[in-house]
């Protein structure tokens, strides 16, 4: 794939560098903030762009909006976030978006190599990667207020699978459940959020956030 990286510390960025290189993936440009980030995604157009979340001038948002920005000028360029926190406000906006290919994951997810790859590759192949404690605090703080907390135990569990954007057989394995049970599970995950079942893997990932954000 074709990628530009965008991290404010030299020696992840280059260190992300050489690991994207060594799997075979063309880095367009490795830049230390949003707004040159920006100008390389309009130069180069990657299939993905891998951003921080804080950059500078101000260390706090900058990489995130630009991520928004990107999604919205370029909705077929894939875009994978990566935050030492889960920043709720931006994580629910970015990943409530319509276009497909998003992911967020934690810095501490990008040490286990594998895991940051598997999630690069979804990503540019237009799917979904979401890390497991962003989607644990999106559910915990939709279930206060709507109907999730009318969901069992179990329907739970597969719409925390399905948010990090597994598909159905990924999911009957992960649980230790039958496919046709998993499959069970999600009809009644949508009908009891009301929601229209969509063809297609990650707009099902896509309708549940954007119920998670509502």
């Amino acid at each position: 794939m074709r990628v530009i990286l965008a991290e404010d510390s030299t020696l992840l960025r280059e260190g992300l560098v050489r690991l994207l290189v060594e799997e075979g993936h063309e880095v367009l440009a490795a830049v230390g903030d949003g707004e040159s980030l920006l100008a390389a995604v309009a130069e180069r157009r990657p299939d993905v762009v891998v951003a921080d979340v804080r950059m500078p001038p101000t260390h706090t948002d900058e990489g995130l909006r630009a991520a928004l920005e990107i999604r919205r000028r370029w909705p077929g360029v894939g875009v994978l976030v990566l935050s030492q926190y889960v920043e709720k406000r931006y994580a629910t906006e970015l990943l409530t978006g319509e276009s497909e290919g998003v992911g967020y994951l934690l810095k501490d997810r990008v040490v286990q190599v594998d895991e940051f790859l598997d999630a690069l590759e979804r990503v540019g192949e237009g799917r979904a990667a979401f890390d497991p404690e962003v989607v644990r605090q999106l559910l915990a703080r939709s279930s206060r207020a709507h109907p999730l907390a009318g969901l069992t135990p179990r329907e739970r569990d597969v719409l925390a699978e399905m948010a990090q954007g597994h598909a159905n057989g990924v999911i009957a394995a992960r649980l230790h459940i039958s496919q046709s049970a998993v499959e069970k599970h999600i009809n009644a995950i949508f009908d009891k959020l009301t929601l229209t079942r969509t063809a297609g893997y990650s707009r099902r990932v896509v309708a549940v956030l954007r119920y998670l954000g509502s």
